[in-house]
């Protein structure tokens, strides 16, 4: 339930600020669906590569779970937005949005990126071990960016849940890559996770996803520079 709280207090915010949900880009139906689902089927598809080749280099092909009961997924499924929109609506919601009006866009999403790695030393629970916290700092930082960079380029907090939603989704309801347990596809083996290690490992699961995110960047920053600098993002306001 937090995410819905989240989000209606998000509104109760901007209302009294005399605003309203318009201002984090919850308008225009039609529009902002498209940017949901470009950025869902984006980074959908960027799991299922990192997955497929996982399992590819650990010869353990994913096959059908029958075990799995309708129940488990609709609770996988319930998981999976509410931990979404708790997330994004925190890094990449209110604060975002007059973050990018006082220091800039991207400074904004510097700070953003910087406040989610940070918070996944907690999630991930690596706190004091100096090279987790660093792996996993540089990985969900990056990630981050990038999802704060989709919010001020669209002026939507709706491209970067699609995006998230896009891969959490994917990962760990269809090849069972999370904290959910078995999904809709599991090893043959039995297996929780593909047994590769090595540099192998490491470039299915930091390079790949790493360079995955500098590309949908770039990408971003082109659309950036077509419709101007921060689109839907007002300029800096001046105290």
């Amino acid at each position: 339930m937090i995410g819905p709280i989240l989000l209606a207090l998000s509104w109760l915010l901007l209302r009294v600020e005399g605003r309203g949900l318009a201002a984090i880009g919850i308008d225009q139906p039609r529009r902002r669906l498209r940017e949901f689902l470009v950025g869902a089927a984006l980074f959908g598809a960027i799991a299922t590569v990192q997955q497929v080749a996982l399992s590819l280099a650990a010869d353990d092909l994913f096959v059908p779970n029958r075990a799995l009961r309708g129940a488990q997924l609709l609770e996988g499924l319930r998981f999976v937005v509410n931990s979404v929109l708790f997330e994004e609506l925190i890094f990449r919601g209110y604060l975002l949005f007059h973050a990018a009006r006082r220091v800039g866009p991207t400074r904004a999403a510097l700070l953003s990126a910087a406040a989610f790695g940070a918070y996944h030393w907690v999630s991930y629970g690596v706190l004091g071990q100096v090279v987790p916290m660093v792996y996993v700092f540089v990985l969900t930082g990056t990630v981050g960016y990038v999802w704060a960079r989709a919010f001020i380029a669209t002026g939507s907090v709706l491209a970067p849940i699609g995006m998230h939603l896009g891969w959490n989704g994917v990962a760990y309801l269809v090849f069972s890559a999370g904290p959910l347990g078995a999904g809709l596809l599991v090893l043959r083996s039995g297996n929780a996770t593909p047994a590769v290690g090595g540099g192998t490992a490491l470039l299915l699961n930091a390079a790949l996803p790493l360079v995955a995110a500098v590309g949908v960047l770039a990408w971003l920053r082109q659309r950036e520079r077509w419709q101007g600098e921060g689109t839907g993002m007002a300029p800096p306001e001046r105290e």
